[in-house]
């Protein structure tokens, strides 16, 4: 399925003009080799866009004739490869048997493809590969100013004047009538197309995903034999037609290759996109799962999605209906894993995302200027600031984001791992956190159907775990009027014991609060009375103190805990 809808996007992608037809591909480039008319190097010519002092530049991205897929052995490109190739010059530019064998081999493959085409380009390309020498490459003027650079294994093209040589039509020609010749590899009935024909033995790599080799991963391969059955050995156990993997290869590398459109969640590349190629409904997917700067611009969509209003960017009206797309990869040894793949109506996972952050919505701190919490933020708050790896653990993060797009129940993980970090801080209740365990409350243990939204500080809800919270709150704050400036309060003290355990802790907290208000008695008789009046109407509502509280109610102790101290913090500032 996964294939089949990249092969589709694809499709849809060549007909805008976006991707290169079958039989080439958009790669790297970083140099050209400057031919004269008799095939003598004139210069070398360094193609990177955007070059500022001191710094690389962004490396070009050209058209260039489909290149092999290279494991081992001696595999030549057709008119774009490294100097190893097309100069026989290897690293730190030595020159040994292997580097010229390789430039052997591009020199044949060139003079077979080229040797009976017309035109100058053409020409210059023979008359290069049949004169050069490896040996006096050091001799060559043009070569030696550059080295530094040719020398560092980047790919390199060819051009006669301002024309790259994959830009000429004659060659052009010459290499589709090549491609469309080739019949090596075995026929078969393609798994994604449907269509009986050639079956590719390899399929090509992909590049871009975080973690994984630089030269590239496949994403479906077979290289060892545990993994063959029935004789079939290599990709030929998965059969997938040359077309096809053509097609979904280009439509990766393509998505890969559109910074604006990828993140990172974990050790997790995602990407995402609309069946029709329209690049309208990444933007809208992109801002809404990770809303930083455009948090305005979100609420105006979501309230149009509740409203059934039609959602237009830019004059372009965006259809609810469109097929939409989320693929999750990450590095493995030998190939890319797929972590997961959604797909859905786009409108839909709108929805699930507008529901998500209204279960997120909480009262924050006055501060606090985000209304939508992204999901990169949102799992930022099961990390330990302070270690090395700021990163969330990778499939709880997965997980998290499918629940999200899909409208499923959040995983455990994510609400295990908020309490895990709240308790490591000593009870550090940010408004996220606060955020995560209320959603979580209200979708996974189905909260909403009880009349439930945990939104604000419930004065008349007697939920025993969440009356503690509230509880502990107050005696805290009591504890930090009665001792202006203390350093540690009860929270860091006890805040583990009472979520957990509260009758073993209560009992001791109550003892502490008597203290406290006998201080506050003789330095603020309204305080007191305040103070008395608040844990009345609290502990009328507590019948015993448990002796355990489940991770259910844990996490409503935490709630009335923040709520209750947001509730002061509140009247403090209208004061």
């Amino acid at each position: 399925m996964i294939l089949q809808e990249l092969v589709e996007y694809y499709e849809n992608l060549e007909k805008n003009g976006k991707v290169p037809q079958e039989g080439w591909c958009l790669t790297k480039v970083s140099y050209a080799i400057n031919l004269s008319k008799d095939g003598v190097i004139t210069g070398i010519t360094r193609l990177n866009d955007n070059i500022e002092k001191g710094k690389p530049g962004e490396i070009r991205r050209l058209k260039v004739p489909e290149k092999v897929t290279r494991s081992s052995g001696v595999s030549p490109n057709f008119l774009c490869d490294n100097a190893k190739y097309f100069l026989g010059i290897g690293a730190d530019g030595v020159v040994d048997s292997r580097t010229r064998e390789c430039f052997q081999a591009a020199k044949e493959r060139h003079l077979s493809l080229l040797g009976n085409v017309n035109g100058d380009m053409a020409h210059a390309i023979c008359l290069f590969f049949e004169k050069w020498d490896p040996e006096k490459a050091r001799e060559c003027q043009e070569i030696n100013d550059s080295w530094e650079y040719i020398s560092d294994g980047m790919d390199m093209v060819f051009c006669v004047g301002a024309e790259f040589a994959q830009d000429n039509q004659d060659i052009q020609n010459a290499w589709n009538n090549y491609y469309a010749s080739i019949e090596d590899g075995i026929e078969g009935i393609c798994l994604v197309t449907g269509r009986h024909c050639k079956i590719s033995r390899l399929h090509r790599a992909i590049k871009g995903v975080a973690g994984a080799q630089s030269s590239g991963a496949p994403l479906v391969s077979f290289n060892a034999p545990a993994f063959e059955s029935y004789g079939k050995e290599q990709s030929y156990n998965a059969p997938v037609g040359k077309y096809a993997v053509f097609a979904y290869t280009t439509a990766l590398n393509y998505l890969l290759s559109q910074k604006k459109y990828v993140f990172h969640i974990g050790d997790t590349t995602i990407l995402f996109w609309a069946e029709s190629a329209e690049q309208e409904y990444q933007d809208i997917f992109f801002s809404a799962i990770d809303p930083v700067d455009n948090q305005e611009e979100i609420r105006k969509l979501f309230e149009k999605l509740e409203k059934n209003e039609a959602i237009d960017v830019d004059s372009f009206v965006l259809d609810p209906d469109q097929r939409f797309c989320i693929l999750g990869l990450a590095p493995n040894a030998a190939r890319l894993s797929v972590r997961f793949f959604y797909q859905d109506s786009f409108g839909k996972i709108l929805k699930n995302i507008s529901r998500h952050y209204k279960r997120m919505k909480i009262v924050r701190p006055s501060w606090e200027e985000r209304e939508y919490l992204g999901i990169k933020d949102m799992l930022q708050e099961t990390v330990n600031k302070k270690s090395k790896d700021k990163s969330p653990v990778s499939n709880t993060a997965t997980m998290v984001l499918q629940a999200i797009i899909s409208g499923s129940k959040y995983p455990a993980s994510l609400y295990t791992d908020t309490l895990i970090r709240i308790r490591a801080e000593q009870g550090e209740i940010t408004w996220g956190r606060a955020a995560i365990i209320k959603a979580f409350l209200i979708r996974n243990f189905n909260q909403e159907k009880k009349g439930v939204n945990y939104m604000g500080l419930d004065m008349d809800r007697r939920d025993t775990a969440y009356v503690l919270g509230r509880l502990f709150a107050v005696l805290e704050i009591i504890q930090r009027d009665a001792n202006p400036g203390i350093k540690a309060t009860i929270r860091d003290r006890y805040f583990n014991s009472a979520c957990a355990t509260p009758a073993s802790i209560f009992p001791v907290l109550i003892k502490l609060k008597n203290s406290h208000m006998k201080k506050l008695e003789r330095e603020s008789v309204g305080s007191k009375i305040y103070y008395e009046r608040t844990l009345s109407e609290i502990m009328e509502k507590l019948e015993y103190f448990p002796g355990r509280l489940s991770l259910e109610e844990q996490g409503k102790f935490v709630l009335g805990y923040y709520h209750q101290t947001q509730k002061h913090f509140e009247k403090k500032e209208e004061r």
